[in-house]
């Protein structure tokens, strides 16, 4: 970190400075040139707040030299992280991971039905909320542990993994039971407690940029589990808030080549909640691969007109075999597959050699 003093800067000013970053630990070397002062602070200062620095008296600017997310950067972890789901399933690899499921569990046969389509079209995790956070209190908010249940035994029976969101701490051991990918909700990305535990659930997790999160603040979250020990984070773009009502969010698309140089966590993109809207669900999923996204996260409903949950971003199964077909093609052109079978075999073919 660099400390800029103003020109007009007193030796008091900047001696004030200087102590002030000594008492906090974080000694100060001074270079004065013909004009200005600058005091220069080595070491990890993410937990120095800049805010206080710029107010105290001389000081022009602050200036970090390095990323306050140690861990989730790139300084430190060059190569791009791959999250392993298990048999064969790889999030940040060369195959485009396909996640797709109705926004909630609703009952047995219906979760059947839209768990054997979207296995048929490709998808390798099945996504399904047993607990949802609903903005009324009067709307459908989930079955709860049963829809974990039902979860599990339509993945095992179509060879799928399973994505969904814990809400509270409480049920993480519950939730881990079922999920292999455990995701932390848009209104949760701050919720620092859950973090904390999750980190030492040891199990992947699938973290929602917040609704008005930046993307140093999202990245900052991610720092809470690798900071905590996990080191199986996957990112997950979803909209944020704006001012048009066009559609239900503003979808970043991009930040997933912004958080790609920053970070090296995967990064996959949920248009079903960064559109709310049908129609444009599938041409922004296939913006996102073609910007660089390791996969996407589909609401699949056998019929959207009766879903209990976000029926009207929710696509049919044969809209979501169609969407895979497009994906698959939009892979090759950019270098990737979404092909699970070809990903394993040059996976083989790269380990012989």
């Amino acid at each position: 970190m660099i400390i800029v003093m103003t020109e007009r800067a007193t030796e008091e000013q900047i001696a004030a400075v200087a102590a002030f970053l000594d008492r906090l630990g974080f000694p100060a070397q001074r270079s004065t040139g013909a004009r200005r002062t600058v005091l220069g602070v080595l070491g990890p200062t993410s937990g120095l707040d800049d805010r206080i620095l710029r107010t105290m008296a001389g000081v022009a600017e602050v200036v970090r030299i390095s990323e306050p997310w140690r861990l989730a950067g790139r300084a430190d972890h060059p190569g791009n992280t791959v999250v392993d789901l298990g048999d064969g399933v790889l999030i940040g690899g060369e195959e485009i991971v396909l996640m797709a499921g109705p926004c909630a569990v609703e009952d047995e046969g219906a979760l059947e039905q839209v768990a054997a389509a979207v296995r048929a079209a490709g998808a390798r995790v099945l996504r399904g909320g047993a607990w949802k956070p609903r903005t009324s209190p009067y709307s459908f908010q989930g079955l709860g542990e049963p829809a974990l249940r039902l979860l599990k035994r339509a993945a095992e029976r179509h060879g799928l993994k399973v994505v969904t969101e814990v809400m509270h701490p409480a049920d993480i051991p519950l939730v881990c039971e079922v999920a292999d990918l455990i995701q932390v909700g848009a209104r949760n990305m701050q919720n620092f407690s859950l973090l904390k535990d999750l980190a030492r659930a040891r199990r992947p997790v699938l973290l929602k940029r917040g609704p008005a999160a930046t993307l140093e603040e999202w990245l900052l979250a991610a720092e809470y589990l690798l900071m905590g020990g996990n080191p199986s984070v996957v990112l997950c773009e979803r909209g944020i808030r704006s001012f048009d009502g066009s559609s239900r969010n503003t979808l970043d698309l991009g930040i997933v080549p912004a958080v790609k140089q920053l970070s090296h966590l995967p990064v996959i993109v949920d248009p079903s909640h960064g559109t709310g809207v049908r129609d444009r669900v599938a041409p922004m999923a296939a913006a996102a691969i073609a910007a660089g996204a390791d996969g996407v996260l589909i609401e699949v409903h056998h019929s959207p007109a009766e879903a209990r949950s976000d029926g009207a971003q929710s696509i049919t199964p044969e809209q979501f075999a169609e969407l895979a077909g497009r994906i698959r093609l939009i892979a090759a052109a950019v270098g990737r597959t979404a092909e699970p079978e070809a990903a394993a075999v040059r996976r083989g073919r790269f380990a012989r050699g």
